[in-house]
């Protein structure tokens, strides 16, 4: 569907000669984040459970024209192994590792008071240790390069505020800032680590979720900026936070990217009004 209200230009970054690994990067938010790397100039590789026809790849063409596609790997990420073998697979075949963005996770709802223990440790693998797994293996690769890396965990608001029906999710995604602030203390200076906490994003699944324009319309009117946010707003923060001459000193950081949160209840519950 189309969103209103993002029409600045795109931002320019040059990536050409950099290696991105984009996690769950062939779909939704990481699919717009891949393409953002792939803009500006960066390999990219992306991973998924399923196999990606090479048709329906992300691609997009650099400032010099060139059409570029992404490399994609298959991978369950919640396996220590594979998520290893990812940022091994990305190092062997283009030579180094500049950025990791930990984009994959995500959460069916569930009644916390009947969730079985089998989903909730699904879940909190899912959005927290399969972060640190490919983090631990990205950081191996980059603290020995002069350059070392960038490393950004994609988060969700539901880790700063409760998330009813998310219960699990939102516990992991907390858990993430604390793991961004954490590895970025401890593997300082080489390695930059940072978190975005995303907000509503405009996806397919997200669209499904509420109903469609008319559900999505009615939920983009309790954001202040009055728009969902959108895959290339977070792909323009990653881009961002990945590149050493404009964010070289942030570090530990948890950028969150939420069009200015929600409009308070209390403001509209007397007057039995919505904004």
């Amino acid at each position: 569907m189309a969103i209103t209200g993002n029409t600045r230009p795109p931002v320019s970054f040059d990536f050409a000669g950099q290696v991105a690994v984009i996690t769950g990067g062939a779909r939704g938010i990481g699919r717009g984040i891949t393409e953002g790397f792939l803009a500006a100039g960066a390999e990219v590789m992306v991973c998924g459970r399923s196999e990606t026809a090479e048709n329906d790849l992300p691609s997009a063409h650099d400032g010099d024209g060139v059409l570029r596609r992404a490399v994609f790997v298959v991978a369950d990420l919640r396996d220590p192994e594979q998520a290893a073998s990812v940022v091994a697979q990305a190092n062997g075949r283009f030579g180094r590792l500049d950025v990791l963005v930990n984009n994959a996770g995500g959460s069916p709802e569930a009644d916390a008071a009947t969730a079985s223990p089998r989903f909730a440790a699904s879940i909190v693998t899912l959005n927290l240790l399969a972060p640190l797994y490919c983090a631990q293996a990205a950081n191996r690769v980059m603290q020995g390069q002069t350059e070392g890396g960038s490393i950004i965990n994609i988060g969700s608001v539901s880790g700063i505020r409760p998330s009813p029906g998310t219960a699990a999710y939102g516990a992991a995604k907390a858990g993430l800032i604390n793991l961004t602030q954490s590895l970025a203390i401890e593997w300082a200076p080489k390695v930059r680590v940072n978190c975005v906490s995303a907000g509503l994003v405009a996806t397919e699944s997200a669209a499904a979720h509420y109903g469609g324009a008319e559900g999505m319309a009615a939920v983009a009117a309790t954001v202040p900026m009055g728009r969902f946010g959108t895959p290339e707003d977070l792909a323009n923060l990653c881009l961002f936070l990945s590149s050493p001459s404009v964010a070289g000193y942030v570090s530990g950081a948890n950028l969150v990217a939420h069009g200015g949160g929600e409009w308070p209840a209390f403001l509209t519950a007397g007057r039995g009004v919505h904004r």
